[in-house]
């Protein structure tokens, strides 16, 4: 049997890595950080197929690992499955929690919040066009800000503790941190102030709203559930948005043909952006973790056993050359398919997806129509420190307004 492939935990080349996996099969065995083992699903069509199968659920009591004691507080992937909301659960537990989280996204609630998001972006850019020099660090100056204050503005988190919350964050996807038990205990504990304030205090945030809530027969999430389920919305909220933004940036930048394309076509042309953007280059990586409830016999033969963990290699499957042609490595705006699983399939899709595109298409829009010349500075990029999401660690510009 062929040996796991060890995954980079920097996350250093993961277009590199995710041509290797693919080359393996469309399910591989890796072995993550902290020598924690899975499968690698790298096939767009598998992982679909996976992503539904009844065989498979997000409930770690189903993980080997797991019940033999292996995964502990100070490892990365403790924070992702010692938690209790929708990421993890599975069946009723599931649907249940899903019910009571979806009032919190309903359409309204998402489009009303556009004039704030505008609002937000106005402002990031009236203060990045103030810098001396023309230049500035588009990830730390928009990108990252952005969908951070939308995300406290939208959960009625303080203004004061916003900077500390961003840190907490990106430490959650750092998978090169090797004692990640603080980090979690200090970010549980600003949601259970957080939540104390709210009950206090109650006002048009979601999560007042998510406090208020009720299920139909009085249900409530418990107060694990709502500190676990403002981790999920809040760091999937934060953290993927950011990478949107800054990865949809980066490919029009090194794609100026494409890029005249959007000026010349207009508004319409920015959802294709977007989509190809989460296709081509997706903010998740790399998702854990899923599990098997019996063994699996796949395609090409082999099994995945019960117990095992599945891994959802969503960046070698939005690259896949069997559905996306030869040149499936190429970002292009006008390709014809853009399918991708950027945000889940299944039960398990992403709420936060509308949120996410709605941030993404003001993000954008407004500023290559402030910074019509806006341009890198350099090409040489530094990816975030993680396996899991894909990003990089600073945007150089020039304004060129």
């Amino acid at each position: 049997m062929e040996q796991p492939l060890v995954i980079d935990p920097a996350g250093r080349d993961i277009h590199g890595e995710s041509a290797v996996l693919r080359e393996r099969g469309p399910a591989t065995r890796v072995v993550m950080p902290s020598g924690v083992e899975a499968w690698a699903v790298t096939s767009h069509a598998l992982l679909k197929t996976l992503l539904t199968d009844d065989r498979v659920n997000k409930d770690p009591k189903n993980w080997g690992a797991w019940q033999r004691g292996e995964i502990t507080p100070d490892m990365w992937i403790y924070t992702w499955v010692a938690v209790n909301n929708m990421f993890t659960a599975a069946g009723t537990d599931h649907r249940r929690l899903r019910k009571l989280v979806a009032p919190a996204f309903t359409g309204r609630r998402i489009e009303a919040l556009r004039p704030t998001v505008q609002k937000i972006a106005d402002g990031l850019l009236d203060a990045m066009a103030e810098a001396p020099d023309g230049r500035a660090d588009l990830r730390s100056a928009y990108a990252h800000p952005l969908p951070m204050q939308v995300i406290c503005h939208l959960f009625g988190l303080p203004e004061h503790l916003q900077p500390r919350m961003a840190e907490l964050v990106e430490r959650v996807f750092d998978t090169t941190i090797e004692d990640a038990a603080a980090n979690f205990a200090e970010l549980q504990q600003m949601l259970v102030d957080l939540i104390a304030l709210k009950r206090a205090e109650p006002a048009d945030d979601m999560t007042s709203v998510l406090i208020a809530t009720r299920d139909d027969d009085g249900t409530r999430l418990s107060e694990a559930e709502l500190a676990d389920t403002l981790l999920l919305i809040i760091s999937a909220g934060f953290e993927t948005t950011v990478n949107l933004i800054g990865n949809a940036v980066r490919a029009l930048l090194d794609h100026p043909e494409q890029r005249e394309v959007i000026t010349t076509d207009g508004a319409a042309r920015w959802s294709d952006v977007i989509e190809e953007t989460l296709r081509w280059e997706p903010s998740v990586a790399h998702l854990p973790l899923r599990y098997a409830l019996e063994d699996i016999e796949l395609p090409d033969g082999q099994v995945i056993p019960k117990g095992d963990a599945i891994l959802a290699a969503y960046a070698a499957a939005g690259r896949e050359p069997e559905l996306h042609g030869a040149d499936a490595d190429v970002f292009d705006i006008d390709r014809a398919k853009k399918e991708h699983l950027a945000f889940g399939y299944g039960v398990h899709f992403c709420l936060g997806a509308p949120l996410a595109r709605l941030e993404a298409d003001i993000a954008l829009t407004a500023l290559f129509a402030r910074f019509p010349g806006l341009a890198l500075t350099s090409k040489d990029l530094t990816p975030v420190e993680s396996f899991i999401s894909n990003g990089s660690q600073e945007i150089p510009v020039a304004l060129k307004g």
